[in-house]
């Protein structure tokens, strides 16, 4: 019998030392036009990322236009005074670059990434979208179709739906954050070419925005290009606009969107809580990892893994929108699907959890997962300069100190178990959510009265 031959096998790689790490902090400075400028140099990476952020909140959209900020955003990369559509996107590839932008509560965000070798190319086209617009109308035009095309497709998704009829619930019908970011389809379709002009002009200047450029600088002289770029776009002053305060209306109460039929009921739990200038938040935050965070948590093990009802259920906080005073709310939310039979034992078990967590707490072991998860693998979700420009960019946005990130991380790593729970505790209490559910009313409306988690109403779908 042949003998096998030995096998030789390279020596398994040894782990090196481990090295110190924090968020990494910008530098600030603001050009002649007003622009405010924040920079960091990120050695190795070779694809520098911008971001834009312009004072355009949503609450500014003239009333029956909702959705022209959208249309605004994603007009910015369809021509210029320099170039056609098809022109400055020939621009952009031929620098190598990408050009994205959206539209939000808080306000208009371009996000940039371009080799660091085409930065100069990249940042002119850049300049030129911000500084002269072409606002055709047939492209115009052609970005309303395209919008009011997705409308159906979202109302389609049980998901987006759910976070539709959300947002009504909870805040005020006057109040711009009740309505859907990208509008609806009564007040797109008034948008034209007129409209978005008219909303850049009142709202798009220099002297109200920041531009964060990450990446690496090295040989660069980014003084000289944002001077001969960005800094070429001129705009009358202005001063940032008031920040309206966030209302809403938490008493515990259950919105079924009817879909009959449905093999499954989309849940969308959820009610407003303080933001990241709180001193809460790194406490909610954990707490809110340790109940639904990850494949390990509270949720998942019981509605998952225990009985089976679903793929997953998550939990999280979301910033809406913050103001200079450090004034703000979030949304605190629990979603997921189940199957349209189990709807109502998988919302019972679900707040047997809350209680569970109010009157036992959440335990070391769980803390200590939820810590190691957010800030040990903290290094490796900030390894693109992209990923540090979206941060400091929220921070921006969310008129945060920029050393918040870094800090946070500290206040995770020192946050123990008794203040992960009482936060978590808070953020969730199981008479002050609003519960929606896209699903069969016919079977799961009387299997969810029988709980009592909140008086029952029955919407029809669109």
């Amino acid at each position: 019998m042949t003998e096998l031959a030995t096998m030789e096998f390279h020596p398994q790689p040894q782990p090196g030392a481990a090295k110190p790490w924090a968020f990494p902090a910008p530098e600030r400075g603001t050009l002649d036009n007003g622009l405010t400028v924040l920079r960091c140099h990120r050695p190795g990476q070779q694809v520098v990322a911008v971001e834009v952020l312009l004072d355009a909140p949503l609450d500014a959209e003239p009333a029956g236009l909702d959705g022209v900020g959208t249309i605004m955003a994603r007009a910015f990369s369809e021509g210029t005074d320099q170039h056609s559509a098809e022109e400055f996107a020939a621009e952009l590839e031929r620098a190598g670059a990408t050009l994205d932008a959206h539209a939000d509560h808080p306000g208009v965000r371009i996000s940039l990434e371009v080799p660091a070798s085409r930065l100069a190319r990249g940042l002119g086209l850049l300049a030129d979208a911000l500084r002269a617009p072409a606002f055709a109308e047939s492209e115009v035009e052609r970005l309303v179709r395209n919008r009011l095309d997705e409308i159906p497709h979202e109302l389609a998704s049980p998901a987006r739906r759910a976070a539709k009829e959300l947002a009504k619930e909870l805040f005020p019908a006057t109040a711009r954050m009740s309505r859907p970011r990208q509008g609806t389809e009564e007040t797109v379709e008034k948008i034209d070419a007129a409209a978005v002009r008219a909303f850049y002009d009142r709202h798009v200047r220099p002297a109200t925005a920041t531009v964060v450029v990450v990446g690496d600088l090295t040989g660069v002289d980014l003084d000289a290009l944002l001077g001969d770029t960005l800094g070429a776009w001129t705009g009358t002053p202005g001063e940032p606009r008031p920040v309206p305060p966030v209302t809403a209306d938490d008493t515990g109460r259950v919105v079924i969107v009817d879909r009959p039929g449905a093999v499954q009921t989309q849940l969308l739990i959820g009610r407003i809580g303080p933001d990241r200038h709180d001193r809460v938040w790194a406490a909610q935050v954990l707490g809110t990892y340790c109940l639904g965070g990850t494949l390990t948590s509270r949720l998942d093990r019981v509605l998952r893994e225990e009985k089976g009802y679903t793929y997953g259920v998550r939990a999280f906080g979301q910033v809406l929108r913050s103001a200079p005073d450090g004034t703000g709310a979030a949304m605190l939310a629990i979603s997921g699907s189940v199957d349209t039979p189990n709807t109502g034992p998988a919302l019972d078990d679900l707040w047997k959890v809350l209680r569970t967590v109010a009157a036992d707490g959440l335990t070391d072991a769980e803390r200590d997962v939820a810590v190691q998860n957010l800030v040990g693998v903290a290094p490796l979700k900030y390894e693109t300069a992209a990923a540090v420009a979206g941060t400091l960019a929220d921070q921006v946005e969310q008129h945060l100190p920029d050393d918040f990130q870094a800090t946070l991380y500290q206040q995770l790593a020192a946050t123990g178990t008794v203040e992960a729970t009482a936060a978590v505790v808070n953020a969730f209490p199981g008479d002050r959510l609003v519960t929606v559910l896209v699903g069969d009313a016919s079977q799961i409306k009387a299997p969810v009265e029988a709980l009592g988690i909140g008086e029952v109403s029955v919407v029809a779908a669109e």
